[in-house]
């Protein structure tokens, strides 16, 4: 038996303690046990020591259980959208894709927070970053990395041409098991006044943080929490995830090859799926679907595309499996 996974384990170190002493009571059973006069007593409570010890095991052995899912698919995640090539109207476009999530979101129960957010002249995200904390979040989300292509007039165009423009999408899992250190001689850290829309000033204090990884060259701010060291943590927090997401997608590009029609979770530069506003389309290219009702999706309806794709992926998973 493996007692050293119980007691390091937080979630199980109470239960543990207990575990370790009905094993002391089964040693002190077991002398007794040969003293004749004594054995059937001792059979008997031997037969209670072995059921309170299973019963404390198969406790324990669910709790690590559990834990080791939510590891891989855990209940807070980091959404960030960058507008793309397009200008002004990517940066429309990237506000538009986080108010779908966001609506989703509500939709479905998860809270909705602001990390840091850049604003474009037109009231567009230039960038922008949320945590979202809810049941199964990463699991539902984590096919929306990629860019996000749209296809409309804008309001601006006279001419009544069609233009493209795009959004990057970031889904990043907050995991509480990191399997690496950062050492801190790599970050630069800065700090600054935190703005709020439209840049305006509404911090008198340098409470928002923004941090640069040196070797990499990532960045993150964080500037929606109260004080400069909540900002800190949660802007180490953020780096930490990308620099994970950054080791899973140098991973999953080394094994792409094995999978006949990859549905990816790591790549933010594979475009992925197509707003065609004039024909009122919205398709995937990975899975070759499409939905329609794109007003409505923007509202927050975004589940039946997020289950289609969540059942295509389980079924080229089995494949890879054989």
């Amino acid at each position: 038996m493996d007692l050293i996974k119980y007691k390091e384990n937080k979630k199980t170190s109470f239960l543990s303690e207990s575990l370790e002493k009905l094993l002391k009571e089964e040693e002190g059973i077991i002398l007794l046990a040969k003293d004749e006069s004594m054995k059937e007593m001792a059979e008997e409570e031997m037969k209670n020591i072995l059921t309170q010890k299973d019963a404390l095991i198969s406790q324990m052995d669910e709790i690590l259980l559990a834990e080791e899912k939510e590891e891989e698919f855990p209940n807070e995640i980091i959404l960030e959208v960058r507008a793309g090539v397009g200008g002004e109207e990517a940066a429309l476009f990237a506000e538009e894709l986080s108010l779908m999530y966001e609506r989703y979101a509500e939709k479905v129960g998860w809270s909705w927070k602001v990390v840091d957010l850049s604003q474009s002249a037109l009231g567009g995200y230039k960038e922008a970053s949320f945590e979202i904390r809810g049941q199964d979040v990463y699991k539902k989300l984590r096919f929306e990395t990629g860019v996000h292509r749209i296809q409309r007039i804008p309001a601006t165009e006279k001419s009544g041409r069609v233009h493209t423009s795009t959004a990057s999408v970031a889904i990043l899992p907050i995991r509480k098991r990191v399997k690496f250190e950062i050492n801190p001689a790599d970050l630069r850290i800065e700090t600054s006044r935190a703005g709020g829309k439209g840049g305006q000033n509404v911090n008198k204090v340098e409470s928002a943080v923004r941090i640069v990884h040196l070797p990499t060259g990532l960045d993150v701010r964080s500037t929606a929490q109260r004080s400069q060291g909540a900002n800190k943590e949660k802007a180490l927090e953020i780096l930490t995830a990308k620099l994970s997401a950054l080791k899973e997608e140098a991973e999953n590009k080394k094994f792409s090859a094995n999978r006949k029609n990859q549905i990816g979770t790591g790549d933010r530069s594979e475009k992925i799926r197509t707003y065609n506003i004039l024909q009122d389309r919205i398709t995937d290219h990975r899975i070759k679907e499409s939905w329609h009702n794109i007003p409505l999706i923007f509202a927050g309806e975004l589940g039946p595309i997020i289950e289609t794709i969540e059942t295509r992926s389980m079924g080229i998973d089995s494949e890879v499996a054989e």
